[in-house]
């Protein structure tokens, strides 16, 4: 039986428990899967095409490899991103649950609050950072329109003058508005921001080399490195930054999957958007990034910044407003859906998607993010210890539903509080899941922390395979006895 109550048509679980169960974690239904190639195409457009997407690409440039090189080292990276996001994206297609449901699987139906939270954490914060690095491009906006406006920078109120706390307060709401209209109004919101800024992504790429020629195109960036083995490091950690960038959504990507329509969808719409969307957006960034060393003289990777050196207020104004809704649509992808599940995930009968959403913001204002950004310091030490505790969820996952649980759900026992139901462990948790955790993530972050301090060899964004290798692996041995619900399928 289906359930219309919500905006997505979800099953009707007989009998769910309320501490487990209410319209947005519910299974979607099959008439609730209308997520085709486009619109997971356009998700991840809207991923990829954001100011910090763009500095992120143009960065990879600058490592001192030839440009087929970057080619190749992104090629690699971004392939084994859409592999893994397909692995983590089934089941959630397969059963229409989204990632904190999931997460009952491998770590109980009270345990999977644990793995909700450190996820919800990380898109809190950047959602505030997100929210206000969009604040600074309205700034921009507000400025070239209302040239008096810049008497209102002087000034000081917690980190931010009186314009930035106008802009701030006015992308919050706004952003607000969009993202409580509910998953379809998201949907088209994020099926027309990708595409938009890959308009003007091109118009700028066109207008750079319209004023240095082609003459002056190069796909190399900085000096080469010192030597062929030298190189293949750089090309590894090239790669490998590449699914360090993905990390979160390589967690979550179920809250979209579920939608999807099938799985010939999801996996061509992954492939569109990430090896296809990536690198063609990479190619655009660093043409655009290498134009304005002929330009203006020294390269630049804010696209904010770029725009507003141009000084033609038309442009100005055209390339803010894209860059605010590029802004926008990674912050819905990336940082406030899956917090709005997390929330709505602790608390269910009283929280929905909707008033996780709005917790999720007022939380995102609470960490001050103009004060975030401002200390390099925090920013590593957050990145460090969060980014290196996804990667252990992920491989306990991955290993428990493909390796111990062999695909096979029962989704209503996702939803009970009974003992006897396939996903209630020991009181609600799965210590084997909680061992396997603990030793990956303190091996993951502990070795992130180690090289952030020079203590060790820095691994840089290696935490996240090792942390996700690590948990698989740990996870899996500590399963080696026939699973619970393996157990109970064989007496079936």
């Amino acid at each position: 039986m289906s359930s219309h109550n919500g905006e997505v048509p979800t099953l009707v679980v007989t009998g769910a428990d309320p501490r487990l169960y209410n319209q947005d974690l519910a299974p979607t239904a099959p008439e609730g899967r209308t997520w085709g190639v486009f619109s997971l195409f356009a998700m991840w457009m809207s991923d990829v095409h954001s100011v910090g997407g763009y500095t992120f690409a143009a960065s990879l440039f600058f490592l001192g490899l030839t440009g087929w090189q970057v080619l190749l080292s992104m090629l690699v990276g971004i392939t084994a991103v859409y592999f893994l996001m397909n692995l983590i994206g089934r089941p959630s297609l397969k059963y229409g649950i989204p990632f904190p449901v999931m997460a009952r699987v491998s770590f109980g139906v009270m345990g999977a609050n644990l793995a909700a939270i450190v996820r919800g954490v990380v898109g809190i914060v950047w959602y505030g950072v997100q929210t206000y690095f969009a604040s600074k491009a309205v700034q921009v906006l507000i400025v070239t329109m209302v040239p008096s406006a810049v008497g209102l920078t002087h000034n000081s109120i917690i980190g931010l003058s009186t314009l930035a706390w106008f802009s701030f307060i006015f992308m919050w709401l706004f952003q607000l508005l969009i993202f409580l209209s509910g998953m379809e109004r998201i949907r088209r919101f994020i099926d027309f921001c990708g595409p938009v800024v890959y308009v003007v992504m091109f118009a700028l790429a066109i207008w750079m080399l319209w004023q240095t020629g082609f003459s002056s195109l190069s796909l190399q960036l900085s000096p080469p490195a010192s030597s062929n083995l030298a190189t293949l490091g750089v090309m590894a950690n090239a790669a490998m930054l590449i699914v360090a960038y993905f990390a979160a959504l390589l967690l979550n990507f179920g809250d979209f999957a579920r939608f999807g329509k099938d799985e010939a969808a999801m996996k061509m719409g992954n492939l569109l958007g990430l090896p296809v969307n990536f690198l063609v957006f990479s190619i655009i960034t660093v043409i655009v990034t290498a134009g304005t060393l002929g330009v203006f003289g020294q390269a630049i990777m804010d696209p904010v910044l770029i725009v507003e050196k141009i000084g033609n207020p038309f442009i100005v104004i055209i390339g803010s407003v894209t860059f605010i809704v590029a802004t926008m649509g990674i912050n819905i992808v990336a940082n406030f859906v899956s917090p709005a599940y997390d929330i709505s995930n602790l608390k269910p009968e009283r929280i929905n998607f909707k008033m996780g959403g709005l917790i999720t913001s007022i939380l995102s204002v609470l960490v001050c993010p103009w004060l975030f950004v401002a200390s390099p310091s925090a920013i590593t030490l957050f990145v460090s210890i969060f980014g290196s505790a996804l990667g252990p969820l992920f491989g306990i996952m991955i290993a428990d539903y493909y390796l111990v649980k062999k695909e096979v759900v029962f989704v209503d026992d996702l939803y009970t509080m009974s003992p006897r139901g396939a996903f209630h462990y020991d009181g609600g948790w799965n210590h084997k899941a909680l061992i396997a955790l603990a030793i990956s993530g303190l091996l993951s972050i502990g070795l992130a922390l180690l090289g952030a301090y020079g203590l060790i060899v820095n691994v840089g964004d290696w935490g996240w395979l090792i942390g996700a290798a690590a948990g698989g692996l740990v996870y899996r041995v500590l399963s080696t006895q026939p699973s619970r619900v393996a157990a109970m399928s064989a007496g079936e």
